[in-house]
């Protein structure tokens, strides 16, 4: 139940306006050195990326009306394959000590970019860097990077891709082109459900499009997680409030505090809610239900209730704290207790 890796990902959805951005670029006389994609996580910006190298990649494309490239293209299978010589992919590395992804890009890796850029090209066309989760980046490596960024050699690409550009240096930012790729349809994220876990039920999809607030990438993950089930416990939870009855909170929190990844989808899911109603009434725009939620208490006193929820669930999977009793306290702040 998972899409391809960007890298060898065909199929790229409801992103032709920034699609269309990066391919007037390229048939243009000036391509700009460093692009920035942003938007958020699970919308097709890494796969965007990879799809912009692999035309780049491919040679000339005069006329071309798509950044596309079928699978069975060589540039496509070798760049899948992380086999292309014109190719450095960079993002967080495995620390082989601690058995995780290191939380982290270093200073190391963007060496690694300033070098390959000034190689000569391996076919003679462009080089390209696929910065993959820049908000990464640490100081010393957001230094490093800014140096290439301030000297660009000739028939070099720099993409990189950012949910949270705000973390990156300003004069980062002022260097590159940035692109922003917005949620994806319901549907369009229905549909790709459909392509890639075709097991799931029509109408559990789009549900799942509806939670998922157009990520694909989200979806996937809420499926995995039996996200249906914990959205229908966030309901009641909701619906109950102001007044939610002490024996139904425990209720609720002796269901999921078993269960690691049924707490951090309830709560991902609850915040989610909360702030998509505080959102549509700052626009006037709340339906009936969202009304009723917020009615008891002004607006910015639950922005104060979602941060304390935030702060809640982050410590809670951080230290590894007892999630029935994080449950608890946050049905308490969600009362007003």
């Amino acid at each position: 139940m998972t899409a391809p890796e960007p890298r060898a990902n065909p199929d790229l959805r409801g992103q032709d306006a920034a699609e269309a951005t990066l391919l007037e670029a390229l048939h243009s006389a000036r391509m700009h050195h460093a692009w920035l994609l942003t938007g958020p996580p699970g919308v097709g910006k890494a796969t965007l990326a990879f799809r912009f190298a692999r035309r780049l990649l491919a040679g000339p494309a005069a006329g071309a009306e798509s950044l596309a490239l079928p699978p069975s293209h060589p540039t496509f299978r070798r760049v899948a394959a992380g086999g292309h010589a014109d190719l450095l992919t960079v993002e967080r590395e495995w620390d082989p000590k601690r058995k995780r992804l290191r939380g982290e890009i270093v200073v190391e890796d963007v060496r690694r970019i300033a070098a390959f850029l000034h190689l000569t090209p391996a076919e003679g066309g462009w080089r390209v860097v696929v910065l993959d989760g820049a908000e990464d980046l640490n100081r010393s490596a957001a230094n490093a990077l800014l140096k290439v960024l301030e000297e660009p050699p000739p028939r070099a690409v720099l993409l990189l891709v950012s949910h949270a550009a705000g973390r990156l240096l300003p004069t980062i930012r002022s260097r590159t082109r940035r692109l922003r790729l917005g949620p994806l349809a319901e549907d369009t994220v229905a549909d790709l459900l459909g392509a890639y876990a075709p097991e799931i039920a029509a109408e559990e999809r789009l549900r799942l499009a509806g939670l998922a607030e157009g990520s694909i990438g989200r979806a996937l993950q809420l499926a995995e997680g039996g996200a249906i089930p914990v959205a229908d416990l966030v309901g009641t939870v909701l619906e109950a409030l102001p007044a939610l009855p002490p024996t139904r909170a425990h209720e609720v929190a002796d269901t999921l505090g078993r269960d690691e990844d049924a707490f951090g989808t309830f709560m991902d899911l609850l915040r989610a809610a909360l702030a998509a109603a505080v959102r549509a009434a700052a626009r006037g725009r709340a339906d009936p239900d969202q009304s009723r939620l917020l009615g008891a208490r002004p607006l910015a006193a639950w922005v104060d209730v979602w941060q304390g929820l935030t702060a809640l669930q982050d410590e809670t999977e951080r230290f590894h704290l007892d999630r029935r009793q994080a449950l608890v306290a946050g049905f308490a702040l969600l009362a007003g207790q």
